[in-house]
């Protein structure tokens, strides 16, 4: 199976989400495909997305998802980036209360453990 590239690390080691945007539509989307979700061109340039955001909407995810194996709870969340793409991701914070509507956040790194042993790296925001 061919996992989709989500993030790389520029050249000073920091995060970046891997997106792209369509000259056809004018938008950026994520995860990057090589066809526009909004218009169905196949104009799409490889984007290096902000690592900056607002934060939208947020819950805390108190019940582990089906072969999840990392910590609980987790925060979860609905991040605007300055792309104006608003992107459902990860929250480093788990607790709702310490989080609100229009905070910043920036993109960080996690590690956490996979159900076969293995560890994964993945994307989250976090205040």
């Amino acid at each position: 199976m061919n996992t989709p590239e989500l993030f790389v690390r520029d050249d000073g080691g920091a995060p970046r989400l891997v997106g792209g945007y369509s000259p056809t539509s004018d938008a950026y989307h994520f995860p990057y495909s090589a066809v526009c979700p909004y218009s169905g061109a196949d104009d799409v340039e490889r984007r290096l997305l902000s690592s900056e955001g607002t934060l939208w909407g947020w819950t805390a995810v108190t019940a582990a998802p089906p072969g999840y194996a990392g910590p609980i709870p987790y925060g979860f969340g609905v991040v605007e980036l300055s792309e104006g793409l608003r992107v459902i991701t990860r929250l480093t914070e788990p607790d709702p209360a310490r989080l609100s509507v229009g905070q910043p956040v920036h993109l960080v790194v996690e590690t956490i453990d996979a159900p076969d042993g293995e560890t994964l790296e993945i994307y989250a925001f976090s205040p």
